[in-house]
C-alpha cells in the first residue's frame, strides 16, 4: 500500500509527458526517478530486495503510458500480468538515495513481452531485472500480439529477442494452469 502514492504520481507524471511530448517508440528507454525511502528500508539498513519489483512497477507504469499502450489496454479492455521476472543484485541503495528506474521492451516471443528495469545511479547499475509478461482480456483469454500491434497502428519493429532471453524463458516457466503441478520435493 505503501507504493501506492508513488504510483498514482508516476502515472500522473508520465499522462502529462504522454500529452507534452507525444508517444514514445516500442524501443525507448523509460525513466523515473525514485529515492529510497524508509518504508523501502529492511533491517539491514540498505532497500530491501522485495521493495525493488513494486518500485520497477513504477517504470513499466510509465512506459506502458508514455508509449500509447496504456490507452489502448483502458479501451480494449485488456491488461498485463507478470508470468515471471529474476533479478539479479550488484550494489545496495541506501536510505535516501536518489535512482532511476529505466525501464525497456526487450521484444517478444508467440505468447509473452519482455522488459528489462535496471536501478541506475549516476550511470552505474545497481541491479537489474528481467520480467515477461501476457497481455490479457477481462472478458478471458490472451491477447496476440498481431492484435494489440494492429491496435497501436504500429508495425511489429521490436527487435529479435536474445537466445539467453529465449533460454531463460523456458528455464524459468511452469506448467500450464491446464496441467497438474504438484508440490513435491526432491
Amino acid at each position: 500500500m505503501n507504493v501506492i502514492w508513488r504510483t498514482l504520481l508516476t502515472i500522473w507524471r508520465a499522462k502529462i509527458q504522454l500529452r507534452r511530448k507525444g508517444t514514445l517508440p516500442p524501443t525507448a528507454v523509460g525513466r523515473v526517478s525514485v529515492r529510497t525511502l524508509p518504508t523501502d528500508i529492511d533491517l539491514l539498513g540498505h532497500m530491501n530486495n522485495g521493495r525493488y519489483g513494486s518500485l520497477f512497477d513504477l517504470g513499466r507504469f510509465d512506459l506502458l503510458i508514455r508509449t500509447g499502450i496504456w490507452d489502448v489496454f483502458s479501451r480494449k479492455g485488456w491488461y498485463a500480468v507478470v508470468a515471471s521476472e529474476t533479478i539479479t543484485f550488484r550494489k545496495s541503495l541506501q536510505l535516501w538515495q536518489r535512482f532511476t528506474v529505466e525501464s525497456r521492451l526487450l521484444g517478444h516471443d508467440d505468447k509473452s513481452a519482455y522488459l528489462m528495469h535496471r536501478a541506475v545511479v549516476d550511470g552505474e547499475v545497481f541491479a537489474e531485472m528481467i520480467v515477461r509478461a501476457r497481455f490479457l482480456r477481462r472478458s478471458g483469454g490472451i491477447v496476440p500480439h498481431e492484435e494489440l500491434f494492429q491496435e497501436l497502428h504500429r508495425p511489429d519493429n521490436l527487435p529479435e529477442l536474445a537466445p539467453w532471453v529465449v533460454e531463460w524463458a523456458a528455464a524459468s516457466a511452469l506448467p500450464s494452469t491446464r496441467v497438474p503441478a504438484p508440490s513435491t520435493w526432491q
